[in-house]
This record gives structure tokens, sequence and C-alpha cells, in this order.
């Protein structure tokens, strides 16, 4: 079963393909900048009936003209049976692309991390046929972000760190910075990496010190942006409540009547329509104004 923080793990990089780049860059790693970035299919099932599928698949288009596929797998334990599974993915998208693919695997403890950056060697001890080898991102390379200002430069970059280092007896400064980043961004995407770093730390005792930040320091969630968006889903539901209550009654509903109702954001005149909606024979009658 696949857990909450395997599952943030690999979001990250889906929600800003970006950040891998910029991880790199900050680890020293030789890989040139990219200039596109696509979202490629991650089921890499065929014939057989065994599915098989990586976490995230992205294509990367590099400013020298170079492609390659990255491929971005969450580990949060030793699985003797991995090493296999990563070959096959490396083995089937080099041969169904004709792309040279890099696995990355994002680890949350150091242990992990160390099993899954060991190069296997597979095929006989005498002639390996294949050698598989991982780029792993886990609390030993990624840089631990402390500074809020740093934080709000790369708020994925961030989240990383928050994820990966979440086991670390410096998680708390590193979540207070990252809460700090996430109140200069816009509501939305605040939210998303809020949810993804609660997601990422799981059962670690630091996704209390997380749900503490953001019920105090991320008040803003119950801003004006947040109430209207709120307030919209309650509109959505109440319009489509009236629609299933006058299609239960059998009374027709034009195009222009449907159009009327689902487009309306007021509560209070959907709550009217409610409960006209419960007698009226004819669906204009919905509209009639008190009086008439």
């Amino acid at each position: 079963m696949v857990s909450s923080s395997h599952e943030a793990m690999h979001r990250i990089f889906q929600e800003d393909p970006g950040v891998f780049a910029r991880t790199f860059r900050t680890l020293g790693l030789p890989f040139p900048e990219p200039v596109a970035v696509s979202l490629m299919p991650t089921d890499l099932t065929e014939i057989q009936p065994l599915e098989r599928r990586v976490d995230t698949l992205l294509r990367i288009d590099a400013a020298e003209g170079d492609s390659y596929l990255l491929a971005v797998e969450a580990q949060g334990k030793k699985d003797r049976a991995k090493p296999g599974s990563w070959a096959y993915y490396v083995a089937h998208l080099y041969a169904k692309y004709r792309l040279p693919p890099l696995l990355l695997v994002t680890c949350q403890d150091r242990t992990t991390a160390e099993w899954a950056a060991r190069t296997v060697d597979i095929g006989p001890t005498a002639w390996p046929t294949l050698s598989l080898r991982p780029l792993v991102l886990g609390p030993h390379n990624v840089p631990v972000v402390t500074d809020p200002d740093e934080a709000a430069r790369d708020i994925p970059l961030a989240t990383l760190s928050a994820v990966t280092h979440g086991k670390d007896p410096n998680a708390g400064a590193i979540l207070k910075a990252l809460a700090a980043a996430l109140q200069t961004v816009d509501d939305d995407t605040a939210m998303i990496f809020a949810e993804l770093t609660e997601l990422g730390l799981g059962s670690a005792p630091a996704a209390q010190i997380w749900r503490d930040l953001m019920s105090v320091d991320l008040s803003f969630f119950r801003s004006e942006t947040s109430e209207r968006l709120r307030s919209e889903g309650r509109a959505e539901g109440r319009a489509e409540d009236i629609l299933r209550i006058l299609s239960k009654r059998g009374v027709v509903v034009s195009e222009q009547v449907r159009e009327r109702i689902v487009s309306c954001g007021d509560l209070d005149v959907l709550s009217d329509w409610f409960d006209r909606s419960l007698v009226v024979e004819v669906a204009e009658e919905l509209f009639a104004v008190a009086g008439d």
C-alpha cells in the first residue's frame, strides 16, 4: 500500500518539475539547464498482466539540445525487490523512448538513502550485463533550509528539504522557515505545498509541529480568496441539488434555466430557489419575484 509520505515525495516534482534542476545545481551535479520539461505517462506495463508504474516520469530537454528521461521513485524503506523493478523501468524506458533514462530516488532517512544509492550489478559476477546506479536525494545531501528568505526564493526545494529532513532534530527550524515562506505566495500555491509537506511528514514527530504551524502561522488560509472558493463550492452543490430535485419531480428544465441556476453564485438566492424547487410545476417559476 502506498503511503501518504511516498505520494508527497514524488508529487513535489510533478507540481514543479524544475525543482530537480535547482536541487542538482545546489548539489553541484553536472546536469545541463533544462529549457523544457514534459510530464510523461507513468504506466510501464507491457502485454503481460503484471502492472508496473514508475512514480513520476519527466522528459527533460536541455539547452544544448540533449534530452533525457527523469524517472522519480520515492522509497520509504529497504526493499530487496526494488533494484530489479528499477532495472526494468530503466531498460523499458530506454527501449520505448530511445532516450537516456536517469533514475532519481527520494528517501527520508539516511539508512534507506545509503542502501538505494548503491550500484547494483545485474548478471553473472564475472561479467555483469547491467549496472544500476540511481541518483538519490535524501537527508544526506538535500540542503537544510532554515532561513525564511531562502525558503521563499524556492518553495518547492524548501518543501523537499522539510520532507527529507522530517525526522531530523532540527526539523522544527526547517518547518518554521517554510511556513513563513508560504505566507509570501498566493493561497492556492501555499495550500498545495502545505498539503505536500503534511503528507510527506507522515507519522514523523515533526508532523505535529507542522500542524501547529498551520493552525497559527498560516491563518491566511482563511483569507478572502479561500472563503470565496469555499463559497463557490457550496453554491455549485446547491445548484446541483436544485436540478436533481426538479429532475426527480419530472419538471422540465430548459438549457436557459439550467444555465441560470448553475451560474448563480449567491447562496441566499439559491436557497430560495431550492425551497421553490420542491413545489413549482414549471421550472421558470423558480425565478418569480415575491408578490408576482
